[in-house]
C-alpha cells in the first residue's frame, strides 16, 4: 500500500511509530477507554479461563486499522499473566514457519497474528489442527517413505487481528471461539483517550483543545494521539506550550484537517465523483485512477469512514456520493436525473 498524502491521518502505522504507540498503551481492560461491550465479553470470559486454570479460547478481533486490536490483544496476555509472541500473516511465509513459533510456546501463551486474512493457504492448514488438538502434523520423507507424525503442543490462544473479516476462510473463521467487532470511538471517548495520552507526553492540554482533536480524528485513538504529537509541536513553537482550543484549530488547520476529519485524499475522492461522474455510481478502480491512489488504500483507509459519517454509499454498481457530500462542497443535487452545480443560497 503506497502511504497516503497526508501521513497524520493514515490509520495505518507508519514506519518508527511502534515504540512510540507502544508507551500510550494501557495493561489492562480497566484502564481501556471505549469498546465497552468487548470488554464487558472479554473480561467475563478471561476469568473464566482463569478459574477453571485454562487458556482463554482462539478470540478473532476485526475491524478497521487503528482502533486497538493489537493493544486488546496485549491486555489479554496481560489480564491472563502469560506471555504474548506477536507476528503477522505476511511474516508466515512456510508451514515451517509457524511450526518455529508454535513449539517455542509456553503453556497457556497468547500468539497474536496481525493481518491474519493474509495468511499463505499451506500456513493455515497446518494451524487448524493446532488451534483444535493443540497439535501439529508433519510430513518427514518424500515419496512412498514419506510418513506423517503428531507433535503435540503447549495449549495456548490464538489472537488474530484482520481489517477484512470477509476475507478469512470459513473454515478458520469458525475456529475462533470468541469474535469481536471493534467499532468507530465516540468523540467524549477519544477526549479521554487524549488527555490520558497528554498525561502520559508530559503535554498540558486544555478539555477544549482535546475536543477540537477528538472531533478530527476519525473515530480512531491512533489517529489522535498523532494529531496530539503534531498540535504539541505547534503550541511549542507559535505558542506556549499549552493545547487549547485556538491552538488546536491553528494547527489542525496547518495539517489541511477540517471540521469532519477529512483531508485532501478523502476531499478529492468526493469532488472527483460529483465532478466527473455526476456523483455516481462509478467503479473503485475508475476512482483510484481519477485520483492517482491505489484501489485497496481507497477502500480500507478512506471508504470505511467516508461510509460511516454518511458522505459515500457503496453499491452493487459502484460508489455513489450522498446529499451530505453535495452540502459539504456547498452544492445542490437537483433530482434524481440532473445534477446542478450552482452554489446553494
Amino acid at each position: 500500500m503506497i502511504e497516503r498524502e497526508n501521513e497524520i491521518i493514515t490509520s495505518s502505522l507508519n514506519k518508527g511509530e511502534e515504540e512510540a504507540e507502544k508507551s500510550l498503551r494501557p495493561d489492562s481492560l480497566i484502564q481501556y477507554i471505549g469498546q465497552e461491550k468487548i470488554k464487558e465479553k472479554l473480561n467475563i470470559f478471561i476469568e473464566a479461563a482463569k478459574l477453571r486454570d485454562e487458556p482463554l479460547d482462539h478470540v478473532l478481533l476485526y475491524g478497521p486499522p487503528g482502533l486497538g486490536k493489537t493493544t486488546l490483544s496485549t491486555i489479554i496476555s496481560h489480564e491472563m499473566n502469560v506471555n504474548i509472541r506477536i507476528t503477522s500473516g505476511p511474516a508466515i511465509e512456510r508451514p515451517g514457519d509457524l511450526a518455529a513459533i508454535l513449539t517455542n510456546l509456553n503453556e497457556n501463551d497468547v500468539l497474536f497474528i496481525d493481518e491474519i486474512h493474509r495468511l499463505n493457504r499451506s500456513v493455515e492448514e497446518v494451524l487448524y489442527p493446532a488451534m483444535e488438538d493443540y497439535a501439529l502434523d508433519i510430513i518427514i520423507g518424500k515419496g512412498p517413505s514419506a510418513r506423517s507424525i503428531r507433535l503435540d503442543l503447549p495449549k495456548f490462544t490464538l489472537i488474530g487481528a484482520t481489517t477484512r473479516a470477509g476475507s478469512l476462510t470459513s473454515p478458520l473463521r469458525d475456529r475462533f471461539g470468541v469474535v469481536c467487532k471493534l467499532d468507530y470511538y465516540s468523540e467524549e471517548e477519544l477526549v479521554e483517550i487524549v488527555k490520558r495520552s497528554a498525561d502520559i507526553l508530559s503535554i498540558e492540554i486544555k478539555k477544549e483543545g482535546a475536543f477540537e482533536i477528538s472531533r478530527r480524528s476519525r473515530g480512531t485513538p491512533r489517529i489522535a494521539n498523532r494529531i496530539l504529537k503534531r498540535v504539541r509541536d505547534y503550541a511549542l513553537v507559535k505558542g506556549d506550550g499549552i493545547i487549547d482550543a485556538d491552538i488546536s484549530n491553528k494547527a489542525l488547520d496547518m495539517l489541511e484537517i477540517d471540521s469532519q476529519g477529512f483531508d485532501n485524499i478523502d476531499r478529492k475522492l468526493l469532488k472527483t465523483i460529483i465532478d466527473f461522474y455526476n456523483g455516481g455510481p462509478v467503479g473503485l478502480d475508475t476512482i483510484a485512477a481519477s485520483i492517482g491512489e491505489e484501489s485497496i488504500t481507497i477502500e480500507d483507509v478512506c471508504e470505511p469512514y467516508l461510509m460511516q459519517k454518511g458522505f459515500l454509499s457503496r453499491t452493487p454498481r459502484g460508489r455513489i456520493a450522498t446529499e451530505k457530500a453535495y452540502r459539504y462542497f456547498n452544492l445542490v443535487k437537483r433530482n434524481n436525473e440532473q445534477i446542478s452545480f450552482d452554489k446553494v443560497e
